[in-house]
């Protein structure tokens, strides 16, 4: 192919993204229809990011799927009376190619395949969240939640409760949404209303309350009602503790982003949550650890069975750490986090059996903070009982990440190039990283990389939704 062919087909392919990203807008804001390539979600998506989605189809089938070849389904799509669900257009143009030389048959293809989904009833309300607490967690969960926002959006933030209200801090806190050092800065716009003490961030209206403990806001006063409190604080992991959110009219459940302790359910995506019943009012979602591993386990276990193993977490540094030495009362994490790695501990290990009770007292884990500020790594070392090579394994995992159940949770790189800083912002729970992989016999090692900021955010959401009553359909099935 000639140099001006290349151009020529660059130019093809990125007009035709353009001409994507309008259909894609407005099927989530009007319809609630999600669209995805294998699992790449292209809402919001550049015009690049919709292109490199195309790409990454040649991982399933072998070569990649042309914008061409996919855009037809889009606006088949777009003609259909399609709502509440996620669609998965790179399958059904994969599948529908295959069988098919033209276009004449997609809209009734399409109609045959989503036909769960045509003239599905709406009847389901918006629900109320309230962000308690707006750290690094708080302000991601703010930017995925926001990002959804439209007529069909089923999970709604209306407010973010702080301590302090000194002056200016308002202000700040809408600064920190709009900038952030390691995700980079704020998708749209982000407003201040001093008067009303809320942030208006891309049309959603956010109140700002202030307040000292869980139990002394009247949320009913800002018109929210039977809200889910998503708590980031982690300053109460109890019932007891976290209960007192349910003392503050307008909340109905409580949802902990980090481990919770006693009988509390601890949840992971993915794996787990179905153990979640309309009657639970306080529910965890884990660490991010926790999430990182336990997919991947439980895809080890279930084919080969693991019968004890050591998770070793290489870690990023967290405000919990001081930038230079200082008091901490934890061992060693007194000193400064940008200049040391730092042994410590996880219950991260012990925190599986939680969500995947066949491996109670199968697990030993430690840590090492390093001085990195976001994506860390685990390193699982397992005695099976079945017998497995390097090849087998990463074929298996490969298999796991395209294909099964756990495709949303679990990514897979064959890249010998990457680093840490090439998963900043994955929306996946772990990466497998095959190069690394070390399997002979019973023994099998796997390194799993992990945002353990924005893809623990991306699980906390999928617990959410489930606590609420938000799932959608997934098609094709």
């Amino acid at each position: 192919m000639s140099a001006d062919k290349h151009l020529q087909s660059w130019q093809e392919r990125f007009e035709m993204a353009e001409a994507m990203q309008p259909l894609l807008g407005k099927l989530y804001r009007n319809q609630g229809v999600e669209v995805v390539v294998y699992g790449k979600p292209l809402l919001n998506a550049s015009t690049i990011e919709i292109i490199k989605a195309h790409r990454l189809v040649r991982r399933h089938v072998g070569e990649k799927l042309r914008l061409r070849e996919s855009f037809p389904f889009v606006q088949a799509l777009s003609r259909l009376a399609v709502k509440q669900c996620k669609v998965d257009i790179g399958k059904l143009a994969v599948k529908y190619w295959a069988e098919h030389t033209d276009t004449n048959e997609i809209e009734s293809y399409m109609a045959r395949e989503l036909a769960a989904a045509i003239d599905h009833a709406d009847d389901i309300a918006p629900r109320d969240v309230v962000l308690y607490g707006f750290g690094r967690i708080g302000r991601l969960l703010a930017r995925l939640l926001i990002e959804r926002t439209g007529r069909s959006n089923k999970l709604r933030l209306r407010a973010i409760v702080l301590r302090g209200g000194k002056k200016g801090d308002l202000e700040k806190r809408a600064s920190l949404l709009r900038r952030d050092s390691v995700h980079g800065p704020f998708n749209g716009s982000v407003e201040v209303d001093e008067e009303n003490n809320a942030i208006i961030a891309n049309g959603t209206y956010i109140q700002v309350i202030y307040a000292n403990s869980p139990d002394e806001v009247d949320y009913t006063k800002y018109g929210i009602t039977d809200a889910l409190v998503v708590d980031n604080t982690g300053i109460w992991k109890d019932e007891a503790g976290l209960g007192l959110h349910l003392k503050s009219p307008g909340a109905s459940k409580v949802l902990l982003t980090a481990p919770a302790k006693g009988a509390i359910k601890n949840i992971v995506y993915g794996v787990n949550e179905g153990d979640i019943t309309p009657e639970d009012i306080i529910v965890s979602a884990a660490s991010c650890t926790t999430n990182a591993i336990t997919p991947v386990l439980k895809a080890v276990n279930d084919k080969y069975g693991i019968e004890n193993g050591h998770v070793e977490t290489i870690h990023s540094y967290t405000n919990d750490q001081n930038l230079i030495d200082n008091y901490h009362s934890a061992d060693r994490r007194g000193r400064s986090a940008p200049l040391n790695m730092v042994i410590t501990e996880t219950g991260a290990a012990k925190a599986v059996a939680k969500a995947l009770p066949v491996l109670a007292g199968k697990l030993t884990g430690n840590a090492i903070r390093v001085p990195t500020p976001n994506v860390s790594m685990a390193i699982i070392s397992m005695n099976l009982n079945a017998e497995t090579n390097k090849d087998e394994l990463n074929e298996y995992l490969k298999d796991t990440a395209l294909q099964s159940p756990l495709q949303n949770q679990i990514d897979y790189t064959d890249s010998t190039e990457i680093v840490s800083s090439d998963l900043v912002g994955s929306r996946y729970a772990g990466v497998v990283d095959s190069q690394a992989t070390i399997a002979e016999g019973k023994r099998a090692i796997l390194y799993v990389w992990y945002d353990n900021e924005f893809g623990y955010s991306c699980q906390v959401v999928g617990v959410m939704q489930t606590m609420l009553g938000l799932t959608t359909l997934s098609l094709p099935a």
